[in-house]
Order: structure tokens, then C-alpha cells, then sequence
């Protein structure tokens, strides 16, 4: 049996100065003064209850999260996300690359994206959508207030807010990779 690691990140924004918001308007990188990162990485051993966090630390530092992540994800047969190659998995060797952490080249992955993309004909590949459609659950609603609460005012109660929500997304993931990989 394969061991598979379903895995989902929550990312914060770039901090800025810029003199304009609006409709096509560039804001360069020149105008960053905090890069963004990762907040929370939640993962699960398929057919294991137990969902685990791990979040960047007080500093908003997410250097000592990724290395313990690298280390789970480099047990694993299979790493398995919704959106995880294009999104998850560039974001985790990016930052990883950020602060010298090594990782695997490459790993065995399954994107429940390109599953749902290439297998089915849903009218929104979106994870909610499809956990809804499948009436096996569903997101738990977040705004843009909980990363500015987590970002801004590093609020402790926002922040299990969010790995609630990043959880919840884990479990949802796992769901749907089931239901997908039977039909």
C-alpha cells in the first residue's frame, strides 16, 4: 500500500508601500517590504484520523515549519493537494529555496485539480465545490480579515482560526481524492 500525505498550505500576503490601489495598476516588487510566506502547512497519513498543523513561529518566520514539513513529506510515497503541484508545492520549494532548506527534486504527487480537470465535467473545479457537490462537506468561510488579524496584529485566536480552516481543507481533501479515485 502506497503511503499517501494529503497536505494543504495557507499563505500570507506581501506587505507594501504604493501610492495608488486600482484597475490595472503595476505595483513592483521594488515597492515590497515584507515577502510573503507561508502561515500554516496542515497534513494527514491517508486513512489516519489525526490531521496535524505546523505554523511559522512568533517572528512570522517559516523556516523551523518547512523543515519539519520537508522532513514528513519525504516519507511519503505520494503527496497528494487540490491545486498542490502549481500552487502548494511551488510555494513550499520556493520559500524552502528562500532559507537554504533542501528537498526532494522531485516527488510522486496527485493533484486532485488536474483529476477533476481532465476525468470530470464539474461546473467549478474549486475543492468546495466539488466537496458540495459530492454532499461530503465543505469549506469552513474565512475573509480577508483573518490575514490581516494573523499579518498585522499577530491575533492567536485568528490564527487557530486559520488552522481550523486549513485542517478542515486537509480532510476535505482527502474526501474528495476518495470519491474521485473510485469513479
Amino acid at each position: 500500500m502506497r503511503k499517501r500525505l494529503f497536505f494543504d498550505i495557507e499563505v500570507s500576503a506581501n506587505l507594501g508601500l504604493f501610492w495608488a490601489s486600482g484597475y490595472k495598476l503595476s505595483i513592483g516588487p521594488e515597492s515590497i517590504i515584507k515577502e510573503r510566506a507561508i502561515i500554516c502547512i496542515c497534513y494527514k497519513w491517508e486513512g489516519v484520523k489525526e490531521v496535524h498543523a505546523l505554523t511559522w513561529d512568533s517572528k512570522q518566520c517559516d523556516k523551523k515549519m518547512l523543515e519539519a514539513f520537508i522532513k514528513v513529506a519525504n516519507q511519503a510515497d505520494e503527496l497528494v493537494g487540490h491545486n498542490g503541484d502549481k500552487f502548494d508545492l511551488a510555494w513550499i520549494r520556493t520559500r524552502c529555496l528562500f532559507h537554504g532548506i533542501d528537498m526532494f527534486p522531485s516527488y510522486t504527487t496527485i493533484d486532485t485539480l488536474k483529476v477533476a480537470r481532465s476525468k470530470f465535467r464539474f461546473n467549478s473545479n474549486k475543492l468546495n465545490y466539488i466537496a458540495k457537490f459530492l454532499g461530503i462537506g465543505q469549506k469552513i468561510h474565512t475573509d480577508y480579515d483573518l490575514w490581516k488579524k494573523i499579518m498585522l496584529e499577530k491575533d492567536k485566536v485568528a490564527m487557530e482560526k486559520m488552522v481550523k480552516y486549513c485542517k478542515n481543507d486537509v480532510v476535505l481533501l482527502e474526501k474528495v481524492f476518495s470519491h474521485l479515485n473510485t469513479h
